[in-house]
């Protein structure tokens, strides 16, 4: 193992409260010194890196990614899905129990936290399916899940919908001290809508959800964990009134947590005219009220983190009449980019936008990654928040193409990336 010694950086670690021009030494892929500016002396083996300036972070820390394998290879492989993660400063991710069996046994768990060591790139946190198959009928084996090394429990982007159920997962799974993360949207008032019901919808021809929806489903679900005092996490939060409902619910006191994505924060739904179906979510864009409702909710502290809601999608899921084409979008290229853009416009200080994407999601699911202190592993992100870059879809890192963002100039350009001290990216100089 090499040592490095990164200087003239900026140093942020909003886990530590760190944002200071400085130098930082790393030995056998740990964290061993932080200097001022200006410090002398120099590992007489250590291999220097001069940032020219550029900031250095923790390496960032996805809560809430899709990835194919098992089962959906043509989507994304964990290969290629650390190549993704590494060009967009990720060293670790958060992966949803929707593939090909569902990840409801133990063995897929361990077989996935392996499968991230091998490709030493990225550390893989693997969600346990809250329900057998993710199919909402039954309750996985909770206990044995959280033993192998799942992180918390969901069904991805399905929700859980029968009461009782929910009730039972939030009640069995508090035993465990463990989370239960929830696709905020009411199916039945979902139906097969694929837009968020208003004048837009209607005049596409579109079958609309009511933004009701959401709120609907978090009202329910914060009863239920009041009742039974279970941990719960409701992801990629969209709406005014599901934002308030957990901002009443953090008053009083709850153990309720939630995030967003890039996507509800910088896109409205007019991001879907002419059928653009790499717009298309779940839950779908909403009206411009609701992305400010989104931002306002980032910076007074709603919001608990960012995630890139990564959900890579063949050509050909994409290729289909609005209604009947896949959701989602790939996100982890873009994750910093779109972020940040939130930062260009005063929203968000830099560092707190950076807590929102390393060490508050790091907190949440009781990860030791997300830090620059003294002693952690050096899982490292170089970037630059004012060089720009375009993204194109067709070019981005990692088989996921299928992104909202194509043609959008970002500034953020990540410059390198390293996994316990090791360089896994570093942007080529044109």
């Amino acid at each position: 193992m090499s040592t490095l010694l990164f200087e003239n950086v900026r140093l942020i670690d909003p886990a530590a409260s760190l944002d200071q021009p400085g130098r930082l030494l790393v030995r056998n892929g740990i964290i061993e010194a932080i200097d001022q500016a200006g410090a002398e002396g120099r590992p007489e083996e250590a291999v220097s890196i001069d940032g020219r300036g550029a900031v250095l972070c923790p390496g960032l820390v996805d809560m809430r990614v899709e990835i194919g394998e098992p089962g959906y290879e043509y989507r994304e492989t964990v290969a290629s899905a650390a190549r993704a993660a590494s060009a967009g400063g990720i060293t670790t991710i958060a992966v949803l129990p929707t593939c090909k069996p569902a990840i409801d046994n133990p063995a897929l768990v361990r077989l996935l936290r392996s499968r991230g060591e091998e490709t030493g790139a990225i550390t893989i946190l693997p969600y346990g399916a809250l329900t057998k198959g993710c199919e909402g009928k039954e309750l996985a084996e909770i206990g044995l899940l959280h033993e192998a090394g799942a992180i918390a429990f969901t069904d991805g982007a399905r929700a859980v919908d029968p009461a009782r159920l929910m009730r039972l997962a939030l009640s069995y799974a508090g035993g465990f001290n463990a989370l239960v993360v929830q696709h905020p949207e009411e199916p039945s008032l979902a139906g097969s809508g694929c837009a968020t019901a208003g004048n837009l919808a209607t005049r596409l021809g579109l079958g609309g959800i009511p933004s009701a929806a959401e709120a609907i489903m978090i009202a329910r679900d914060i009863r239920l964990a009041e009742m039974t005092g279970g941990k719960l996490h409701f992801a990629h939060v969209s709406t005014a009134e599901g934002l308030e409902l957990i901002r009443q619910a953090k008053k009083r006191g709850l153990a309720i947590t939630c995030d967003t994505a890039p996507h509800y924060f910088d896109l409205n739904e007019n991001a879907i005219e002419g059928f653009r179906t790499y717009a298309k979510f779940s839950p779908p864009l909403r009206p411009e009220s609701d992305r400010l409702a989104v931002c306002a909710a980032l910076a007074d502290g709603t919001i608990d983190a960012i995630a890139s809601d990564h959900m890579p999608r063949d050509a050909d899921d994409k290729r289909l009449p609005f209604a009947q084409a896949a959701t989602g979008g790939a996100g982890m290229a873009t994750l910093l980019g779109v972020t940040l853009t939130r930062v260009h416009d005063g929203t968000l200080s830099l560092s707190d936008a950076l807590a929102l994407l390393t060490s508050k999601p790091a907190a949440l699911l009781k990860s030791s990654a997300g830090t620059l202190t003294k002693g952690a592993v050096a899982d490292l992100c170089l970037f630059s928040p004012e060089q720009s870059w375009l993204v194109e879809a067709g070019k981005l890192p990692g088989r996921g193409q299928n992104t909202a963002f194509d043609g959008r100039a970002l500034e953020g350009l990540v410059l390198g990336t390293w996994k316990a001290g090791v360089p896994v990216y570093r942007k080529t100089e044109k």
